[in-house]
This record gives structure tokens, C-alpha cells and sequence, in this order.
């Protein structure tokens, strides 16, 4: 795999950019961004222009569409990251989705946009995981955190500043023309893959596998999610930050503009504060993360994300932007350590099936959370941010009980890996289909010493 050939003078967020392999695949993965910003811009503006007062809830049922398809492909996109090559396998959702987007400017009915919609999500659930997967396998040790703090900064970052820009380029032009600046984004997203010097395979070991069934297969990501102790607990916690999330996200709008009467732009701002808490939090992991404990991290994120939405009820633009930027600080603290603490301990032939079972889960939550804000919204409206936050406190103090973080720190290092299960004439414990030679997954037990 490629090695940095470049030391750069800079901070230890951004030396990893001397790595050439993840400077084109961080390069790709921000004009990619940029382009995710133009699609939703361009929908809600299709929408509006094709249903009018009816875009609502063609948005709302294209977004479920989209989440639904994330929680079922996911899986199956890690299992394909593991066994094809990467590079192509990036730049084919790439282009894909290039086509998909171009084809908008000529949707003229319900039925064509949420099919649109329903594959540019299957082909964005492909290439997420991939790319989550693919930073361990083109970094050192030593840059990998790094690599994935600076990701999932630059995505917090134009979650609030590419709408905007979207929203600047679409003023210049007509709504169907959006769709075609698009497809030009993942176009040249594509062109940066494809100028990787090699491919991005997975290496495998001497001996090959027996083949696993489809649904072994899939399950593999899981089981190495729920069975480690540490990583299981920030699953977790993702629950407890999208419940917070989400009520954030469905409820805030309603009580700035009814609640306090402060107007768009007031909301506009409170929502840019929340992204870019969730921006600082990645910055500030990506510097420290060599020093902090992964999980004490995401026990923390697990605190903030909860905690701001119990004094929310009643609090002013100020302070409500305020508690939002802690918020979104809560956020990226439960996410980013989680992928930095699969990447360390999930061996890198099973970490495409792990970040897409991951990915899978983390959209699950958000199904089953959207939903519970909306009940909180219409059942408490003068108290809803307070419930949504003591139901989050519950399952975190819940969850810290069950799973123990204090013990986690003492966990032995290690890594979940798969190989070939031999059976001989001693070894006569039951498995289907009386298989001699079967895939045997464990961890493989390093120093028993802290983990990160």
C-alpha cells in the first residue's frame, strides 16, 4: 500500500495529507460533499417547483426512502469493499451517480424522483463504507486517526457551509441546471480516484478462507460490532446521539420561528452552530487522539450530546445556539473515536464488512429516533427538547451500567479477524452442514494493556 513520500510542516490533523493516496481520496471525498449538497439543494428545489405545497412530503418520503436503503445496503456494501478493488469500486459509484444526477432535470412525476432517489442512495451506501474502510488500509498507524478526525471535520463543515454555497451557485442558474454542476462534482470526484497510483485491494493472508454463505456473510460486520465489548458500547451511545440528534434537527425549526418568533436567519444560525461544534470536536480528536482514550471520549460525546437539550426548553437565540455547538460537539465525539477504535481493532480484511454494519446500525438509530422527536414534538410542545434529553440520559446511564467503560479501559489489545477452522478427529463440536474446514472469526489477543 502507498506510504507518505511527502513530510509536511504542519499539524498533526494535517500531516497525514502527505500521504499522496489519502490527499486524492480526501480531495475526492470533498468535492464528493460538495456534490451530496447540490443534490439536496436541487431536490428540495424540484420538488417544490413539480408539488408545490405538496414538496414536504415528497421530501420527507424520498429522505425515509434514503435512510431505509442505508440500513439494508450497507452490509452488503462492506462485504463487497472487502472482496473487489476499491479504486474501482469508488469510482464506479462515482460515475453512477453522476448519470443518476443528470437524469433529474428530467423528472416530471413522484415515481421518478424516488426512483432516482432510491438508487442514488443504494450507490451512496456503497461508496460510504468503502471509503470509511479504505483510510485504514492507505495510512500508517500513526495517521490513521488523523486521516478520519479530517474527514469527518471537513464533512461537519459543509453540512453547514454546502448548502450555502449550493444555494449561491443555484441563484446563477435554473433549478434543472443544478443537477448537471452536480454530475460534474462526482466526475471529477471519480477522476481523483481513478489517478491513485495502484489499486486498493485487501491483502490477504497466505491461506484463503473457505467460502462463508451470503447471510454469514453479512453477519460478519455485526458480530464484531455487538461481541467486542468497547465498540459495542459506542453502538450504543450512537443511539443516544441520534435520539438528540434528531430532535435537534425535526423540532429545533418549530420553536425558533414559533416559539421565540426569531425568523430564518435565527434558525439558520443556530443550526450553523450545532455543525460546527460538530466540526471543532473532530479538529480537537484529531489532535488529541493520541492522548485521550477512545472511550472515555465517546462517553463524554455521550454526556454533551444529551445534556444541552434538558435546559433548552424557554432559552434564547444565543443561548440555544450556544447549547447546539455543544451539542454537535457531543455528536462528533461518539462518532469519530468509534471509527478510529474499529480501525484498530478489526483486522483490515474485515473492516469493509465492519463499516458498513456500522453504517447500517448508526442509520437504523436515526429510524427509529426521527420518529420519537416528532412524538415528542406533538405530545410535550412546550417541553419537548427536556423529555428527548432525560430519554437520552436514561439510555446513556443505562448503557454505561450495562457495559461498565471503566472496565473497557483495561480491555487487552487486539484485533477480530477470520480464518480457516479446522476440524480433526478431536474436534467434534457441532456446526451446519457437518463442514470440515469453515470461517472462524475471534479476536486475536495482543498485550493485555489499556486500549486506546
Amino acid at each position: 500500500m502507498p506510504k507518505p513520500i511527502v513530510t509536511l510542516p504542519l499539524s498533526p490533523l494535517l500531516r497525514c495529507l502527505g500521504n499522496r493516496a489519502f490527499a486524492h481520496l480526501y480531495a475526492a471525498q470533498t468535492i464528493n460533499l460538495i456534490g451530496d449538497a447540490f443534490t439536496w439543494l436541487g431536490l428540495g428545489l424540484l420538488a417544490f417547483e413539480l408539488a408545490g405545497e405538496n414538496s414536504a412530503l415528497w421530501l420527507s418520503t424520498a429522505l425515509t426512502l434514503r435512510v431505509t436503503l442505508f440500513v439494508l445496503l450497507a452490509p452488503i456494501a462492506g462485504v463487497l469493499a472487502d472482496q473487489l478493488d476499491r479504486k474501482g469500486l469508488m469510482v464506479t459509484t462515482h460515475l453512477v451517480r453522476m448519470v443518476l444526477v443528470s437524469l433529474f432535470p428530467f423528472v416530471s412525476d413522484s415515481w421518478q424522483l424516488y426512483l432516482l432517489v432510491a438508487l442514488l442512495s443504494g450507490f451512496h451506501a456503497l461508496f460510504t463504507p468503502t471509503y470509511t474502510a479504505t483510510l485504514p488500509l492507505i495510512t500508517t498507524a500513526e495517521e490513521c486517526p488523523a486521516a478520519i478526525a479530517l474527514s469527518n471535520a471537513t464533512y461537519q463543515l459543509l453540512s453547514v457551509l454546502g448548502p450555502a454555497l449550493a444555494g449561491s451557485v443555484a441563484a446563477l442558474f435554473n433549478t434543472r441546471s443544478v443537477f448537471f454542476l452536480d454530475a460534474l462534482t462526482f466526475l471529477g470526484a471519480a477522476g481523483l480516484i481513478a489517478g491513485l497510483p495502484t489499486a486498493l485491494l485487501v491483502p490477504r493472508e497466505g491461506v484463503v478462507s473457505p467460502h462463508r454463505g451470503f447471510l454469514e456473510e453479512l453477519s460478519v460486520g455485526s458480530q464484531c460490532l455487538w461481541w467486542d465489548a468497547a465498540i459495542r458500547y459506542g453502538l450504543l451511545l450512537q443511539l443516544v446521539a441520534a435520539i438528540a440528534g434528531a430532535e435537534i434537527l425535526v423540532n429545533t425549526v418549530g420553536s425558533v420561528q414559533g416559539t421565540l418568533q426569531a425568523g430564518s436567519q435565527a434558525y439558520g444560525s443556530i443550526m450553523a452552530a450545532f455543525g460546527l461544534g460538530a466540526t471543532l470536536a473532530a479538529v480537537i480528536w484529531g489532535y488529541f487522539c493520541r492522548r485521550l482514550s477512545a472511550v472515555v471520549a465517546m462517553g463524554l460525546g455521550g454526556i454533551l450530546t444529551v445534556l444541552p437539550l434538558l435546559t433548552a426548553d424557554g432559552a434564547n437565540v444565543p443561548s440555544l445556539a450556544l447549547l447546539w455547538g455543544i451539542a454537535g460537539m457531543g455528536k462528533t465525539l461518539v462518532n469519530v473515536p468509534m471509527q478510529t477504535m474499529i480501525a484498530e481493532r478489526v483486522a483490515v480484511d474485515l473492516q469493509g464488512h465492519v463499516y458498513g454494519a456500522q453504517f447500517a446500525w448508526s442509520h437504523l438509530w436515526w429510524v427509529l429516533a426521527y420518529p420519537l422527536a416528532g412524538w415528542f414534538g406533538s405530545q410535550f410542545p412546550a417541553q419537548h427538547f427536556f423529555y428527548a434529553g432525560l430519554s437520552g440520559l436514561v439510555l446513556f446511564i443505562a448503557f454505561a451500567v450495562l457495559s461498565q467503560p471503566w472496565q473497557l479501559q483495561h480491555l487487552p489489545t487486539g484485533f477480530w479477524h477470520s480464518h480457516p477452522h479446522d476440524h480433526d478427529s478431536e474436534h467434534d463440536h457441532h456446526h451446519p452442514h457437518r463442514l470440515q474446514v469453515h470461517p472462524h472469526l475471534h479476536f486475536h489477543t495482543n498485550q493485555p494493556t489499556a486500549i486506546r
